[in-house]
C-alpha cells in the first residue's frame, strides 16, 4: 500500500490502539504487554503473543518504526537530587521505557493515552515532567482531553491523548485533534435481551444496590438513548453508583454482557474474548475507545505521515523513518 507505515504497540492491553492504526493502513511490527490474560486475548485476535515486560526488552530488539503508540500506566516521578536530564527525572517509571525508545529509535511521531487525572497527578508535577521530557527529545506536542461520547461511542469516557511529532523530520505541521463526530449515540440500540448468567441476585439488590438514598444505579434497557457511565476495570465488583447495569435477566437486573462491553468500547462484534468474565471486564475497562483512536490516527496520517512521505519522495532521500 502506498504510504503504508510501521508502528509499535506498547502497553498494548488487548489491542485497541492496534485496531485503530491498522484501520489507517499501518503495520504493527512490535507489541508488548505484561499481563498474561491480556496477552491471551491479543493473541486470539492478532495471531501473535505480545512480548512481555518492556523493562526487560533491549532497545536494539525493537524494530524501526514510524509511529509509537502506548496507553502507559501513570506513576509518580522522583524529584530527589539536582541532576538534570530526562534519564534522572523518569528513571524507574514505565514512562521511562517510552523515553528510551523514542530517544534511540526517533520515530516520526507517537500517540500516548492516559486517564484524565494524569493532568493533576502528583499535584501536576507528573504531567509537567512528561511534557518537559518529550520536548527535550525534540518532539512537538499536542495534547487534549477527549470524551469518547463525542465520537459516536455510547459511553462517557474522558481520556487525555498526547501526540508527538519529530521536529527533526517535520518542523512544521498542521495536526489538529479531530472535532466531535455527529450526534451522541445512545446505548439502547446495543442492549441485549433475555441474557442469562449475568444476573445480580435479588438479595444483593435489596441489601446493597437500592438500600441507601444517596443515589441509584444507572439502569439501561433498549429505550436508553444516552451514553453510559465510564466502564472501569473493577466493574465486576459491582459498584452501585459508578457502574451501569441492565434491566434484564431472571432477577430483573444484570451486569453488562460481552457484546454490550464491545459496543461500549467501540470494539467490533467479531472481537474474540477467550478469557473469564472477570478478566473481560478488566480488559475492556483498561482498553482505549477504538473509534476515538481511529479519528486521531486518521488525522495523524493526513497531517504527519502522508506529509513526511511526500517530503521524502520529493527529496528522494531516505529519512530517519521506514519507507516502503
Amino acid at each position: 500500500m502506498e504510504n503504508s507505515f510501521k508502528f509499535i504497540d506498547l502497553f498494548a492491553g488487548i489491542g485497541g490502539m492496534r485496531l485503530a492504526f491498522e484501520a489507517m493502513g499501518g503495520t504493527c511490527v512490535f507489541s508488548s504487554e505484561i499481563d498474561r490474560f491480556a496477552q491471551k486475548t491479543y493473541a486470539a485476535n492478532f495471531g501473535e503473543v505480545p512480548h512481555g515486560d518492556i523493562t526487560k526488552i533491549l532497545t536494539d530488539e525493537i524494530p524501526e518504526h514510524d509511529i509509537l503508540t502506548a496507553g502507559f500506566p501513570c506513576q509518580p516521578f522522583s524529584s530527589i537530587g539536582k541532576r538534570e536530564g530526562f534519564e534522572h527525572e523518569t528513571q524507574g517509571t514505565l514512562f521511562y521505557e517510552i523515553v528510551r525508545i523514542l530517544a534511540t529509535k526517533r520515530p516520526l511521531g507517537f500517540l500516548l493515552e492516559n486517564v484524565e487525572g494524569l493532568l493533576n497527578h502528583n499535584k501536576g508535577t507528573t504531567f509537567t515532567t512528561i511534557k518537559a521530557t518529550l520536548l527535550q527529545l525534540k518532539y512537538d506536542l499536542d495534547f487534549q482531553v477527549l470524551n469518547a461520547a463525542d465520537y459516536q461511542v455510547p459511553q462517557n469516557r474522558r481520556r487525555i491523548y498526547i501526540v508527538g511529532i519529530n521536529r527533526d523530520i517535520l518542523n512544521k505541521h498542521d495536526f489538529d485533534f479531530p472535532k466531535p463526530i455527529g450526534e451522541k449515540v445512545g446505548i439502547g440500540q446495543f442492549v441485549e435481551q433475555n441474557i442469562d448468567g449475568y444476573e445480580i441476585s435479588q438479595h444483593l439488590q435489596s441489601v446493597y444496590m437500592f438500600k441507601k438514598n444517596d443515589g441509584r444505579p444507572e439502569l439501561i434497557d433498549k429505550t436508553s438513548n444516552f451514553p453510559v457511565k465510564t466502564l472501569v476495570s473493577t466493574y465486576h465488583k459491582i459498584q452501585r453508583l459508578t457502574g451501569t447495569f441492565v434491566k434484564d435477566g431472571k432477577t430483573g437486573m444484570r451486569l453488562l454482557s460481552e457484546r454490550e462491553c464491545k459496543a461500549i468500547m467501540g470494539f467490533p462484534d467479531t472481537f474474540i474474548v477467550p478469557v473469564s468474565r472477570t478478566q473481560m471486564y478488566r480488559q475492556f475497562g483498561n482498553a482505549v475507545a477504538v473509534p476515538v483512536v481511529v479519528a486521531i490516527a486518521n488525522e495523524m496520517k493526513r497531517s504527519i505521515i502522508d506529509v513526511a512521505f511526500r517530503i521524502a519522495k520529493a527529496n528522494q532521500n531516505q529519512l530517519a523513518f521506514t519507507l516502503k
